[in-house]
């Protein structure tokens, strides 16, 4: 039987099961978590309100903010190279400089800012500007206009003008000390020493802003031609600027920079003395004369290299005023760029020919009649005669027209024309030069029948000074024609020196024709008794032997379309000595007055400069004097 209770005792509780706990929640957690995802949405709601301000409301002002602060393409100008003499004399460089620039739209806005008003007591905008334009006019010089910096200054509409250019370094630094709205931009300046010495071949550089990269570029001469070679390259950094009128550099924000590479620099064959000497011997020579103008060039006799090369004008380089006001023919090389009819200087070609054919020896007798028809032409001699008997030597030396057809006709025209073909004629040095001319020899299917009477005695056929006188350099080289050159060498940035290669001759005849030729026309300055003188007397000089001839040709005139009576081109080509060649000289002189001829003009100009050349350089005197030789028979 069941056992009974315990009168008393209480009823034990039956045993309850555990309740499971739910797995990976924690009751006491259950406040935060709320608290967290109230939080979140609270960011994440002030996040999308300041998105919304800063797109809708605040973009403008950030975009303006970011555009005045951003990242600029900064130039490095690269050094110029420099161009000097074949002694090492520089005749261009450069230096260091500054433009001064305003920004006058700006200095009025801050002058009358309220807030500006105790610094600027007692001075009105009119005396602070007229301060400014005093000490710059004061310090930089008579290169600036005091009324026009005013102007410039006191601008209501203009944002930003320069004021002054080129101002040297430690003057822009006072001038922005004293007034430090002045602003100074960084620049070169290219500096000419000589001035007008060489200026028609090295030309002018100035800075261009127009350029990508802005700098220095050559305008003229070989400052432009080998623009290329001079200026180098300009480096490249990056830095962050403010902008406004005028960019400002925010400091240490330059990075990723590219250095500049420096220009390479050259060095010309030219002596800048002897250019000095020639450049003032023609001009003095083109006024004595009242001549147009004039041109002139000197070879060394057997590579070719110019020593000088001339115009009667020039122009001063350093000074803006001078290169405003010059001439385009006083800006360039005539010497190079302007053909014309040579004359009697020409019959070098038929002497070359007929010799080197073996055709006459300079003793060879010819007969000159009064006058020689060819086909349509009656050729005239310059002086009236009856029928004589030169000898070939006369015929040059005497400058006979008809003495030197005749020649040519026993040369051939074929001969002839080949002749001229291998004096460099109706074809271009290859000069280092801008703007050379060709000159202009006409093709042999174009010749009529006159045409064969005219080129002998220089006429229908044109070329330039250089030209003219290469072919005395082939003469004075036994026979082997340099083309001529100016460059001597180029320097790389490295210092390495790259010499121009020498050109290659042109065998023209042999030399022993060219020996002979040279022999024969030192009769063209002989000094004796009518009529056994030459017509370049006054081109002799004491002690040395001059081979050379004179020229005279008859200008065209417009009017007509024929041959003047009166106005010449005069020219003289001559070798310095005959007997021991070091120089060539050729000159030409534009429509001396009242006629006048080469032996009148061209050749006394060559015994000035020849006469510099023989004592410059000590050039030893000829072994022997000049033999006297029968020119006309009696």
């Amino acid at each position: 039987m069941p056992q009974a209770a315990y009168p008393g005792r209480p009823r034990p509780r039956p045993r309850l099961r555990p309740r499971r706990r739910r797995r990976g929640i924690n009751p006491n957690s259950r406040p935060r978590l709320v608290l967290g995802r109230t939080a979140l949405v609270l960011v994440l709601g002030l996040a999308g309100l300041r998105l919304v301000d800063v797109q809708a409301f605040q973009a403008p002002e950030l975009s303006a903010k970011a555009e005045q602060q951003r990242a600029t393409k900064v130039y490095i100008p690269a050094q110029r190279g420099t161009i000097s003499d074949r002694n090492g004399t520089k005749l261009a460089f450069s230096v260091d400089a500054k433009a001064l620039y305003a920004q006058p739209k700006q200095l009025l806005a801050q002058w009358n800012d309220p807030q500006n008003a105790k610094q600027h007591a007692g001075v009105t905008f009119e005396q602070h500007t007229q301060a400014i334009a005093d000490e710059i006019a004061r310090l930089v010089g008579s290169s600036v206009n005091e009324q026009d910096l005013l102007t410039k200054l006191r601008s209501t509409t203009t944002s930003f003008s320069y004021l002054a250019w080129p101002v040297d370094p430690a003057v822009a630094a006072k001038i922005t000390k004293d007034f430090p709205e002045i602003g100074a931009e960084d620049r070169s300046w290219r500096v000419y020493p000589d001035g007008t010495v060489a200026s028609n071949i090295i030309g002018d550089a100035n800075w261009r802003m127009n350029t990508t990269p802005p700098g220095l570029h050559g305008v003229l001469g070989l400052e432009n031609s080998m623009d290329a070679q001079l200026a180098g390259r300009a480096g490249v950094e990056w830095v962050d600027t403010q902008q406004g009128d005028n960019q400002v550099v925010i400091p240490n924000t330059v990075r990723d920079v590219t250095a500049a590479v420096p220009g390479e620099s050259v060095q010309l064959t030219i002596d800048s003395d002897v250019q000095y000497e020639l450049q003032q011997k023609l001009a003095e020579y083109v006024a004595k004369t009242g001549a147009k103008d004039g041109s002139a060039v000197v070879l060394d006799a057997h590579t070719g290299q110019i020593y000088a090369l001339a115009n009667d004008t020039s122009f001063n380089p350093n000074d803006p005023n001078s290169l405003a006001k010059a001439t385009p023919a006083q800006l360039g090389d005539a010497a190079v760029t302007t053909p014309y009819e040579p004359g009697s200087v020409n019959k070098i070609v038929t002497a070359a020919a007929a010799i080197d054919q073996g055709l006459v020896t300079p003793t060879s007798l010819i007969n000159i009649p009064s006058e020689l028809h060819v086909a349509d032409r009656v050729i005239h001699d310059d002086w009236v005669h009856p029928n004589q008997t030169y000898t070939v030597t006369g015929v040059f030396a005497k400058s006979s027209n008809i003495g030197a057809d005749e020649l040519a006709q026993k040369v051939g025209e074929q001969n002839f024309y080949n002749m001229l073909m291998k004096m460099g004629l109706g074809q271009k040095t290859g000069v280092e030069l801008p703007g050379e001319s060709a000159g202009f020899v006409p093709a042999m299917n174009q010749w009529s029948g006159s045409t064969f009477g005219n080129l002998p005695i220089g006429q229908g056929l044109s070329m330039t000074v250089l030209q003219m006188a290469g072919m005395y350099q082939a003469i004075a080289n036994d026979g082997v024609r340099v083309p001529p050159r100016i460059i001597e060498s180029v320097t790389e940035p490295d210092g390495t020196v790259v010499k121009t290669p020498q050109p290659a001759g042109v065998r023209v005849v042999s030399p022993q024709a060219a020996q002979t030729v040279r022999m024969m026309m030192r009769a063209v300055t002989q000094n004796a008794r009518t009529p056994q003188e030459g017509t370049g007397v006054s081109a002799a000089i004491p002690g040395y032997q001059i081979s050379g001839k004179t020229g005279t040709a008859q200008q065209v005139d417009p009017k007509c379309g024929c041959y003047s009576y009166t106005k010449n081109t005069v020219t003289f080509a001559g070798i310095l000595s005959a007997d021991n060649p070091r120089f060539v000289v050729g000159i030409m002189l534009d429509a001396p007055s009242d006629g006048a001829e080469g032996g009148q003009t061209a050749a006394p100009l060559f015994h000035e400069i020849a006469s510099y050349l023989a004592q410059k350089y000590q050039l030893p005197v000829s072994s022997t004097p000049t033999p006297y030789v029968t020119l006309v028979q009696q």
